[in-house]
């Protein structure tokens, strides 16, 4: 079959043809790759092929050079880069030259050339490519299709391709989008697709804004931009000021008087939804920001230095203008609009939220006038609008200035909650929820607690949407009644009683049966339900047990007789449902004593291992069942050894789901739970738990993420197993080598998170190694000397950490700190050269000022143990060659799993 038609095929209505034509498009890219794909893009640039096959074929190349998923994208942009450099180069002359011929929207050649760019950049391949796309975008001969094509691609890239890779462009890509934009250019669909490039490019152009001249011409466009008839045109230009403001608030003063003031209340005002939705989000950018600068000043305060940015206040200078229209704004509800549909008036609601969090309690006479005047009218629109501005503003005031306001108005939320209209009962009860979750005192005294309790109750009864916030409100009502029972008794949790403990047993039935309406699927209902029956448990007190336990009964013979239905895996509402249960399972199961969890943990293990056969059949294993499975190991420890020999295989398969990073990641997690229950009884089942993980670390496809959970559970393991873990040392300690080995660029904000994520878990698992081998008795177990030829590796990572002192989270310092007092209890004087880095000595300092306990108290623990080692005497012989090593020694040879099996199998 021709080439044409089976990309035609592709389109086809005909589910058989449609699969018939993708099964031969895949036999062919199997046979001969490069060929295929060469072919593919010379149908993309055949001007004389039906614009519709065109198409296809950008489609079906797309498809070869990225997908959502990031494992299948690591592999295909392997694969682009293997292909000979002569298939890359006409397929990118044949991807280039179909700009502007296609009849087509959006351009697939555009988005073709993006993701090959995607690839090729990193590598400092294509280097013309940003030259040839802005030359033809700003030649004045080409015609529009050219233009916009051009733009388009360029728009696409910024897209794409990480910000720092381009910031050497940025000249010419913003010369080639900003003279596009210009009111003297006579296309409005040129004007459209420049503004959107620039959307796309504004991360890479901080250079250019840094330059008060060129940041005066950008701005310039920008807002002239947003004065264009065409109303695509505006919203695309008000999108930028938007990223703007996010991105380069420190420029903006001398704009906001001269401009943005005027043109973002303008659009606000506008009777086209999509203009006025910007110039709300323009404001909520500018609460965002200004919320975040009053965050970094508290903590600069705390740290007495001054801030390295300061906060110009403009929302609370805009509140008087700005707080009229968004009151206005949200009486202009649609009754039948959708519930996810996101409009101005939702829009207008959460800026309030966002102003009220940012100005605090310079917010309440703006807003409360508004609320008194409308709250009794006769128009639903305006009680509600009342309703939902009085809701909007509980998250910012001060607590004594928002506790007379709500006890005044509490009775009046109450009584709405009865409204004929279900839009104010809806808004009301979600009131009733913030005033749960904000000022919770208020609703926790005796005389107020019974009468909202009857309210939400009822509420669970009413319309889902209605019954939806009823949980949420539940679910804060039952935290904080937790809290303050805690407080109370002066424990940390699991008090005696609480004021929750005489209404629980009705709040669990009435949640139980809101589960089980036949309209639970509207809404998110079952599963909200669900979530507040899970924090009723989880918050319960210890008068309420009976009750948690009877409840765990019923969510197993809910999950029995749904196992019991046959076609379970076809019926998505049910593999929710079976998710849900699994999760109400896991919370009930923590809350049950040692003494009645064997009692039910036979027909546990049965439904779990029930709902893993059946999943792993399908080759999708069920991650709720493993997590079920980790939660019974919390309570049984020890006894869930019992269960292990059957459990092991599906675990060892979900460990090796790369395809799925999530069930990846819950298996690891499930390993660590094994570990704290088990402890020394993991150790038979350890030689192919080790083995599985290794091989994961080794496996390309597996995303980076899971490789440093896996380094962490290292940790895990050998706190388990204890000296047993000997057997796994060297291969694990020469992994864990290559991982504080990697250099990274701090300039790339996902690689910065990557590393910090990485080194979290090799401390984790460095410090887990530490302490199985070196024992629990006060003397050290002779083990541990077998690290002493690596301990210069480990205190070369651990200066590279603290060289970082001022870069990195909390909790980084905490386990390296963590790491060097473990270091010190075996190798004592040994360590005083890394202890007396300067780096290090910075890294404790600033550990001792942590606002986190667990930073300063361990930070404050390690230089008690310093003290005592110094006032000991001399250093240990070992400590001159640990100071001579720490710096320079070569990276060891990485470690093979060949080297790995061979050591276990002995």
């Amino acid at each position: 079959m021709d080439i044409h038609q089976v990309l035609e095929k592709t389109l086809s209505q005909d589910q058989n043809e449609l699969k018939q034509a993708l099964e031969l498009l895949e036999q062919f890219s199997q046979t001969n790759l490069p060929e295929f794909l060469k072919t593919l893009s010379n149908v993309l640039s055949n001007q004389e092929a039906n614009g519709y096959v065109r198409m296809a074929a950008g489609l079906q190349l797309k498809n070869q050079l990225t997908s959502k998923d990031e494992a299948v994208r690591q592999r295909l942009q392997q694969q682009w880069l293997g292909l000979p450099e002569d298939v890359r180069s006409t397929i990118k002359i044949n991807t280039l030259n179909s700009l502007g011929t296609e009849t087509g929207r959006p351009s697939a050649s555009s988005q073709c050339i993006a993701y090959i760019a995607a690839i090729e950049l990193p590598h400092n391949l294509w280097s013309n490519l940003i030259k040839l796309l802005t030359e033809h975008a700003t030649r004045k001969e080409n015609d529009e299709q050219i233009k916009v094509a051009n733009l388009e691609a360029i728009g696409y890239i910024c897209q794409e391709v990480p910000p720092e890779l381009l910031i050497s462009e940025s000249n010419q890509i913003l010369t080639a989008i900003v003279n596009n934009m210009g009111k003297a250019e006579p296309s409005t669909n040129v004007r459209l697709t420049a503004t959107n490039a620039l959307l796309n490019s504004l991360e890479f152009t901080k250079a250019n804004f840094d330059t008060e001249q060129e940041r005066h011409y950008i701005m310039q466009v920008v807002c002239e931009a947003t004065q264009c008839p065409d109303i695509r045109v505006q919203v695309a230009s008000l999108q930028c000021l938007v990223k703007i403001m996010s991105l380069y608030y420190v420029y903006m003063e001398q704009y906001m008087t001269a401009a943005l003031f005027a043109i973002t209340l303008q659009a606000i005002k506008s009777d086209q939804p999509e203009i006025a939705l910007q110039g709300i989000e323009f404001w909520s950018n500018v609460c965002d920001e200004e919320i975040e600068l009053s965050i970094e000043a508290s903590e600069a305060a705390e740290q007495g230095r001054p801030p390295s940015r300061t906060s110009k206040f403009y929302a609370k200078g805009a509140l008087g203008y700005l707080v009229p229209l968004l009151l206005k704004m949200l009486t202009n509800q649609d009754e039948d609009a959708d519930e996810d549909e996101w409009n101005p008036c939702k829009a207008a609601s959460v800026c309030l939220i966002l102003l009220s969090t940012c100005v605090e309690d310079d917010i309440i006479p703006c807003v409360m006038p508004f609320i008194t005047e409308n709250i009794r009218k006769d128009d639903w629109h305006l009680r509600e609008a009342a309703m939902m501005s009085f809701g909007s503003i509980l998250e910012g005031p001060s607590t004594h200035v928002l506790v007379p306001i709500v006890e005044q108005a509490l009775l009046t939320v109450i009584n709405l909650m009865h409204d004929p209209s279900v839009i104010v009962r809806d808004t009301t009860t979600w009131v009733l929820s913030k005033i749960c979750e904000q000022v919770s005192d208020v609703v926790l005294k005796p005389d107020t607690l019974k009468p909202v309790l009857d309210v939400l109750i009822e509420a669970l009864k009413s319309e889902p949407r209605v019954a939806v916030n009823a949980c949420w409100a539940l679910n804060s009502l039952s935290e904080a009644a937790n809290d303050f029972a805690c407080n109370a008794e002066g424990v940390i949790e699991n008090p005696r009683t609480n004021v929750l403990s005489a209404y629980f047993e009705v709040i669990v039935a009435n949640l139980l049966q809101c589960t089980d309406r036949p309209d639970a699927v509207m809404s998110n209902l079952r599963s909200s339900a669900y979530e507040a029956l899970m924090e009723m448990i989880k918050n319960s007190p210890q008068d309420n047990y009976a009750i948690v336990r009877q409840t765990t009964i019923i969510i197993l013979e809910r999950l029995n007789r749904l196992l019991s239905v046959e076609s379970h895996g076809a019926d998505q509402n049910i593999t929710d449902l079976q998710s849900l249960l699994c999760s109400t399972l896991q919370s009930v199961l923590r809350k049950m004593t040692p003494e009645d969890a064997p009692k039910i943990s036979d027909s546990i293990m049965n439904a779990t291992i029930s709902m893993l056969d059946y999943s792993s059949k399908a080759n999708n294993l069920n991650e709720d069942a493993l997590l079920v499975a980790g939660a019974l190991s919390e309570i049984l420890r020890k006894g869930f050894v019992n269960y292990f020999a059957a459990f092991q295989r599906y675990l060892l398969l979900g460990l090796v789901s790369y395809q799925n990073s999530q069930l990846c990641s819950v298996s690891i997690g499930v390993v660590a739970d094994l570990c704290h229950a088990l402890g020394e009884e993991m150790t038979p089942f350890c030689n192919d738990i080790m083995m599985t993980l290794m091989e994961v670390l080794s496996n390309n496809l597996v995303p980076r993420k899971i490789k440093t959970e896996v380094l962490s559970v290292f940790g895990d393991i050998a706190l388990a197993i204890g000296g047993n873990f000997k057997q796994y040392l060297e291969a694990v300690l020469q992994t864990l080598l290559q991982a504080t080995n990697v250099t990274f660029n701090r300039s790339c904000y996902e690689m910065v998170e990557y590393v910090n994520d990485l080194w979290e878990s090799t401390l984790h698992a460095y410090t887990g190694i530490v302490q199985a081998l070196k024992g629990d008795a006060e003397v050290p177990h002779p083990d541990v000397q077998l690290l002493q030829q690596h301990v210069v590796y480990i205190n070369q990572f651990l200066l590279k950490v603290a060289e970082q002192h001022c870069e990195i989270p909390d909790n980084l310092i905490s386990a390296a700190a963590g790491l060097i007092g473990d270091l010190i209890s075996v190798f004592g004087a040994a360590m005083l050269p890394l202890i007396e880095q300067n780096a290090v000595q910075l890294m404790f300092a600033r550990g001792k000022k942590s606002k986190f306990s667990k930073t300063r108290t361990v930070s404050i623990w390690v230089m008690r143990e310093i003290k005592k080692v110094k006032s000991a005497g001399q250093p240990q012989p070992q400590a001159s060659l640990f100071a001579n090593q720490l710096h320079g020694t070569a990276a060891a040879e990485s470690c093979s799993i060949s080297i790995f099996k061979k050591q276990i199998a002995t």
